[in-house]
């Protein structure tokens, strides 16, 4: 057994940079409490509420401004605007919650030396983690065995998921083996050579990347249990492609689809859709109020620029393959639609400038408030299509009609992750996401997509 090298997984990586985030910004704020003229922060038994809820803050708004999404977590000129948004926010909550924080000092130099202490203390924990914790030392290191076949979207799949995620080689399984997979920074390995490019590269982990298990040559599959025997890490490539991209790869499930969707209990669970029915209704009569004080301004907007009627309905399909008629705020032109359905594309020329701004700003959902509360729709769950698309997406798409067991949503996970959808590729990998939702629906996760959602709405990117 070649020796292991140290690899944080994502969650492991998500956890450390919470972790840290509030350990950094505690030792700080406490080395400047005792060691400046610094008063309005200081940590005791008795004032632990005012660790607790800076720690709530720093967590809740680190979320929202993807202080915790690995991709951006490496790179400075991501993560150093989100750091000052996070900080800039965390501090504003935390001067305006007084019954729960200090009170106001009456120094005013004081709430500075507050906000450089936490800035400066994530600032550097976050340094300290792009120099060395995203550094190659800590890569993992995967030798994939498997087809030919669809090597290249496996590599693509780990690559915009997981920077520290690095697939070393390929190994062919066929018996009969095609043209040799022609991909760039990927080299093929002959089966032979299993055990010594193990050894040489530092393998951590293989995994099997095989549509049908009956290809995989009797040499190979004795060589994978010799290893496993040995304790080697051998994982199934679907396994490992949900754990990473947060996504199930229904195009590789084949006739043994049965055992990629045991969903989540969640869906039966009578306690779980209590009160997710419950948040639904405060929720949504809490977006009807919104909408009830914005509709003056949009119907002003609407009348300046997009000259025709504020709402439009439209036919979209529900739980069960039921049809429900969704309310929207119009964002087209007149007659968008005069010649049948169309894809709606990035930059629509039928969407008008305010359209685009309602759009963006995820204004035009409003009125769907309206539809949870008749329990057409839930908060969150899989985008309602319309029938034209489902029936054409599902004669192209595997499993496509399998997102219809649940309410489809005002927001949802697939929305929360990809911002376009107009192909049947963006379908299908919008399905991926949904299938994923569908399979660990729980509390958390429906926290998740709040959160994220809330990140859509706040750098405008909706569609």
């Amino acid at each position: 057994m070649a020796k292991q090298d140290i690899h944080f997984n994502i969650s492991e990586r998500k956890i450390l940079l919470r972790i840290m985030d509030i350990a950094c910004t505690l030792l700080c704020l406490y080395w400047v409490g005792y060691g400046f003229d610094f008063d309005y922060f200081y940590i005791t038994k008795e004032n632990w509420t005012w660790v607790l809820v800076l720690i709530v803050y720093i967590s809740v708004f680190g979320t929202v401004f993807e202080l915790y999404d690995l991709q951006k977590a490496g790179r400075l000129e991501s993560v150093l605007p989100n750091i000052i948004l996070t900080v800039s926010i965390t501090v504003l909550f935390y001067l305006l919650t007084p019954w729960l924080t200090p009170l106001l000092p009456d120094n005013r130099l004081q709430i500075l030396y507050f906000f450089l202490a936490i800035l400066v203390a994530i600032s550097i924990w976050r340094f300290v983690y792009m120099t060395f914790i995203t550094s190659p030392r800590f890569y993992k290191k995967v030798l994939i065995v498997g087809e030919t076949s669809n090597i290249e979207i496996i590599v693509e799949a780990f690559k915009n998921s997981d920077p520290n995620y690095k697939i070393v080689g390929f190994i062919n399984c066929e018996e009969t083996r095609p043209n040799s997979v022609k991909y760039k920074g990927i080299l093929e390995y002959s089966p032979d050579e299993i055990h010594s490019v193990i050894k040489k590269e530092n393998i951590s982990e293989i995994i099997v990347a095989s549509y049908n298990a009956e290809t995989i040559t009797p040499e190979i599959y004795h060589d994978l249990i010799v290893l496993l025997e040995r304790g080697f890490p051998i994982k199934e490539y679907t396994q490992v492609y949900e754990d990473i991209t947060y996504r199930v790869p229904v195009q590789f499930v084949g006739k043994d689809f049965y055992k990629y969707f045991p969903f989540s209990r969640s869906n039966q669970n009578k306690l779980y859709l209590f009160f997710h029915r419950l948040f639904d209704l405060l929720f949504s009569l809490t977006g009807v109020i919104i909408g009830l004080l914005l509709i003056p301004f949009i119907f002003l907007g609407n009348l300046l620029a997009n000259r025709g009627p504020l709402f439009y309905l439209q036919e979209r399909v529900g739980k069960n393959g039921e049809v429900f008629s969704i309310i929207k705020f119009r964002t087209m032109v007149v007659n968008a639609e005069k010649e049948g359905a169309v894809w709606a594309t990035k930059n629509d020329h039928r969407v008008t400038p305010f359209g685009k701004f309602l759009r963006r700003s995820r204004f035009d959902e409003i009125p769907q408030f309206l539809n949870i509360l008749k329990g057409d729709m839930s908060l969150i769950g899989p985008r309602p299509e319309r029938p034209y698309f489902v029936k054409e997406l599902s004669q192209v798409i595997p499993f496509y009609e399998t997102r219809h067991i649940i309410k489809p949503g005002l927001t949802g996970w697939a929305q929360v992750k990809v911002r376009y959808g107009s192909t049947v590729e963006d379908s299908l990998l919008k399905l991926q996401y949904d299938l994923y939702y569908i399979k660990h629906r729980s509390f958390f996760l429906d926290a998740n997509v709040i959160v994220k959602t809330l990140s859509t709405m706040i750098f405008f990117r909706g569609q």
